[in-house]
């Protein structure tokens, strides 16, 4: 009864005052059982008598290596418990932050295609297989913690030429690559808050020609991700509204759950552009 209650509230002090209580108390009463035990036995008696300093640190020693096992098999239990919590929260954080992301992707290439068949044009039926393919990754392949590069370069690919036929010629898209892409993995949809925030907090905002530069460079370890864009035609929106929905708050929280101390981001604006460079290590776990 010590030992969970007290070690469990870490009353240390007061375990230590009745364990010395506990031994006080149980030795005598484990001599006297030895000395009537060998009463026919009196140098065994004797032996008994002259040991009892010995009785009393046996069984000091033998109540303090058990505490210390149970203090240390607790231990490892409460670790366990912490990571197998730590791990769920992770898992229901992820998932809810992805639920945050997906539906105003959605609702943003919805609203693209819209416009375009306000205008009857030719592009709808592109956009239309573009986003069927946008939809298919997010639906049936971002439910995975990790996903080809490929399949996020293919998505990045159809959300610029998305917005390349919905602005026309009021805006300059550009998406460049540099290095092998092949077997590297990376978590689902972490370039996409990026791209959304250069479009609606940037060029949609332009009154005159705007731009949208991304870059991707791809090594064996990591993969560079830049985007810049140039700012609208008036005053700056707080830093609090610059990512839309999720915030910057949010896309900093899943770099940091999925690539802790695995990661760069940098976000650099002047009063003409906003620049945005995120760099990923690729993980063994990947």
């Amino acid at each position: 009864m010590l030992i969970p209650r007290y070690l469990s509230d870490r009353k240390l002090l007061v375990y230590g005052v009745f364990l010395v209580l506990l031994v006080m108390v149980l030795t005598p009463l484990m001599i006297n059982l030895f000395y009537w035990k060998y009463e026919n036995y009196p140098e065994l008696q004797d032996q008994v008598v002259q040991h009892q300093a010995g009785y009393y640190l046996l069984n000091f020693l033998l109540t303090s290596t058990f505490t210390v096992f149970k203090i240390i098999s607790d231990w490892i239990k409460s670790e366990r418990e912490k990571r197998r919590v730590q791990t769920q929260n992770m898992q229901s954080e992820l998932r809810f932050l992805k639920s945050q992301i997906n539906p105003h992707f959605l609702f943003n290439t919805l609203n693209s295609l819209y416009a375009l068949t306000i205008k009857k044009s030719d592009l709808a039926p592109e956009i239309v297989l573009r986003l069927a393919d946008m939809m298919r990754y997010m639906l049936y392949e971002c439910n995975e913690k990790w996903v080809p590069l490929s399949r996020e370069i293919a998505y990045i690919e159809n959300y610029l030429e998305l917005e390349r036929l919905r602005h026309g010629q009021h805006a300059d898209v550009q998406f460049t690559k540099q290095g092998d892409v092949h077997h590297q993995r990376i978590a689902p949809l972490m370039f996409i808050p990026f791209l959304e925030n250069s479009f609606k907090h940037g060029l949609a905002r332009s009154l005159s020609t705007g731009f949208v530069h991304v870059h991707l460079e791809v090594t064996e370890t990591h993969v560079h991700f830049r985007i810049e864009n140039s700012k609208p035609d008036s005053h700056p929106q707080p830093e609090s509204r610059t990512f839309g929905g999720i915030g910057l708050t949010n896309v900093r929280k899943r770099l940091n759950m999925l690539y802790p101390d695995q990661h760069v981001l940098q976000i650099i604006q002047d009063p003409l552009t906003f620049r945005v460079e995120l760099t990923l290590s690729f993980t063994e776990e990947n």
